[in-house]
């Protein structure tokens, strides 16, 4: 089980607080996501690679996560508690972190089929296929996500380009 932790963990992590955008939450569902897997570990079926499955307890965790009352009392409190790191005075070191800020801000507001969906494709490297496996559905139906994801991504980041230009002018 350690070696499995150990393999697995950033790469849950990571995906977990592309997620929430929090790293304390970030932490503690990762740890709830690895005490699931422990106590379910009996049900895995060697048909799918342990990765997906792994990652299908991590989006159904995550899930709940965002269906639960906790969820509710952080998105509260969410902007108070945003730190920023006061040692990056480079310009474009902001101007970087800004943007994929932006862009992982647009994810989360998409719907959360296809924000998954996008996380896992562009984030976590897995192919259509995976994606399908993990989120219990079919290939054509995790390309339409994906394109459709996509797509409302492109409009809301140039709708936010178009707002930062019309401010500076």
């Amino acid at each position: 089980m350690e070696v499995l932790v150990k393999r697995y963990y950033k790469q849950i992590y990571a995906f977990i607080y592309r997620r929430t955008g929090n790293k304390d939450i970030a932490y503690d569902l990762t740890q709830e996501v690895f005490m699931k897997m422990l106590k379910s570990i009996h049900t895995y079926k060697e048909k799918a690679q342990f990765k997906s499955w792994l990652y299908t307890l991590a989006v159904n965790h995550s899930n709940d996560y965002f269906r639960s009352k906790a969820f509710q009392a952080t998105q509260m409190t969410d902007e108070l508690s945003d730190s920023h790191s006061s040692n990056e005075n480079v310009p474009y070191i902001f101007e970087k972190k800004e943007r994929r800020r932006e862009i992982i801000d647009a994810i989360k507001s998409l719907p959360e089929f296809q924000s998954t969906t996008i996380l896992l494709r562009f984030y976590h490297d897995f192919k259509i296929k995976e994606i399908a496996t993990i989120m219990q559905t079919n290939d054509s139906t995790v390309k339409s996500r994906l394109r459709q994801g996509m797509e409302k991504l492109k409009s809301t980041l140039q709708r936010g380009d178009d707002n930062e230009k019309a401010k500076r002018s």
